[in-house]
């Protein structure tokens, strides 16, 4: 009984990383097309220049290929280029989600592009942050100031992952751990998840809950060029 508990388990472990490998490849594909269309947008400019410069005589044409330009360059702009495509791929796809209901974003990543942290560790860690922080947001009435604040970047030797966001009500707890709403259901993995893995790289993790904002620091420890662990730097 235990030969085959332990079997399946195994079985079930690599359907899931199967899974997460899907998912990153598929996250990355999409970060990839994202660079593609700035290329394009960039080896355009010329014959943007060209047509505006054909339409000076005509106000009321140029004004809406202008507007028309404008929509594209803020939709190039709301990416999310830190140097490392995991990274890149991951922001991207959650904060494009958050965008779609109307969620006031604030976001800012440079990292190295090579990590000792592994893809799939880095995925569950960003995935369930801006995961959270969105599922908080949609309990809030819409007609609320409604935000996510992220971060993520090098402080002190460490990878620095920092994300907030507008808390409406009582956010529950049980001694000094959070719960979420899920974990109230029996379902709240995220959190846990987050803490094994910071763990695993003798890493920390901060999370505080004040006047309406709940917030979550995340460090992880980098590896020097040796292969050992930097020394952190209180």
């Amino acid at each position: 009984m235990k030969l085959f508990d332990l079997l399946f388990g195994r079985a079930i472990d690599r359907r899931i990383l199967n899974d997460q490998n899907e998912l990153i490849a598929r996250h990355c594909e999409e970060v990839q097309n994202m660079y593609s269309q700035m290329r394009g947008w960039r080896h355009d400019y010329h014959n943007h220049i060209q047509t505006m410069l054909a339409l000076t005589e005509h106000p009321g044409q140029i004004r809406d290929y202008l507007l028309k330009l404008n929509d594209d360059l803020t939709a190039v702009d709301t990416v999310i280029r830190t140097g490392n495509v995991m990274v890149d791929a991951i922001l991207n796809s959650k904060l494009s989600l958050i965008r779609s209901h109307d969620i006031r974003i604030s976001a800012k990543a440079v990292v190295p592009e090579s990590l000792n942290i592994s893809d799939i560790d880095l995925c569950i860690i960003l995935g369930n942050l801006m995961d959270n922080a969105l599922e908080a947001c949609l309990r809030q009435e819409p007609s609320s100031d409604r935000f996510i604040r992220v971060y993520v970047g090098i402080l002190r030797k460490q990878l620095y992952i920092s994300v907030q966001n507008s808390a409406g009500g009582e956010i529950r707890r049980s001694g000094r751990k959070y719960l979420t709403v899920k974990e109230e259901h029996g379902h709240g993995l995220g959190l846990a998840r987050i803490d094994r893995i910071a763990e695993k790289y003798s890493g920390y993790v901060n999370r505080q809950s004040e006047e309406g904002v709940f917030a979550t620091e995340v460090m992880l420890p980098l590896l020097c060029n040796s292969g050992s662990i930097l020394n952190r730097s209180r």
